[in-house]
């Protein structure tokens, strides 16, 4: 599990960039995603961040991008999402990226390097979260090869912590 190195509270001025950014990347308004209220903790881990926003860990960031986390149930409405078939859940839980050949059907219009909800096909639960390699176009027609990179899923760091916090 990953160790908390520091948690703080973030300036008014920090805390509006990270929403401002978020926004973009999930492309949807900030009134969309967040309350009000926008109070915004960062929790720090050797590999990243992970923001509390109104005491909720909704949003962390690894290598300078920010990701939602696969708490963040309000977003997922907002992303594109690629359904996986049973057998590709496994690989997927143990960060494996998303390969053509474990997809059944993608919703949504995307462009490289957008976000990317990932679920299974039997009962649509959240897996991963992913930036695409692909636009949705070329992914549709893809037969193989990786269409999504996986950078947040169900057991990693992120996941583990937030599990117990």
């Amino acid at each position: 599990m990953a160790k908390i190195l520091r948690r703080h509270s973030l300036r008014e001025k920090e805390a509006n960039k990270i929403i401002l950014e978020f926004s973009k990347k999930a492309k949807a308004s900030t009134e969309q995603l967040f309350e009000s209220t926008k109070h915004i903790e960062a929790i720090e881990i050797a590999d990243g961040q992970i923001y509390l926003i109104n005491g909720k860990p909704l949003v962390a960031s690894s290598s300078g991008k920010l990701f939602p986390t696969l708490f963040f149930n309000e977003v997922f409405s907002f992303l594109p999402k690629i359904v996986v078939d049973m057998g590709a859940i496994s690989y997927v839980c143990n960060g494996a990226d998303i390969m053509a050949p474990g997809v059944v059907q993608i919703e949504g219009q995307f462009d490289t390097e957008d976000l990317i909800l990932i679920v299974d096909e039997r009962h649509s639960k959240p897996l991963a979260i992913g930036l695409a390699v692909l636009d949705s176009k070329t992914a549709k027609q893809t037969k193989h090869g990786k269409i999504v990179k996986n950078i947040h899923y169900v057991g990693d760091k992120f996941w583990t912590l937030l599990k117990n916090l």
